[in-house]
């Protein structure tokens, strides 16, 4: 069975403080990941929170996933990513 990746960078984004140049950076490096997951789960932010942290479609406790909000797909919308 294949190795799945399913890539964390945006983990390492910032909330939605980034620079221009920072924005086309993450926007280059969210297609690389979209690129390199295997599946279209980076395609949106729609998609993604589907998916979940772990495929499961689970985020978390609900202060986890305020924290997932406030820093991972606020920096994802910043980069691009759109919601549907």
């Amino acid at each position: 069975m294949p190795i799945q990746y399913y890539p964390t960078f945006a983990l390492a984004l910032p909330p939605p403080t980034l620079s221009t140049a920072k924005q086309r950076r993450a926007a280059v490096e969210l297609a690389e990941a979209a690129k390199l997951s295997g599946d279209d789960r980076h395609s949106s932010i729609a998609k993604l929170l589907k998916a979940g942290e772990t495929g499961s479609g689970y985020w978390g406790l609900p202060k986890i996933r305020a924290l997932y909000e406030a820093t991972y797909f606020a920096g994802l919308r910043k980069a691009g990513m759109p919601e549907e």
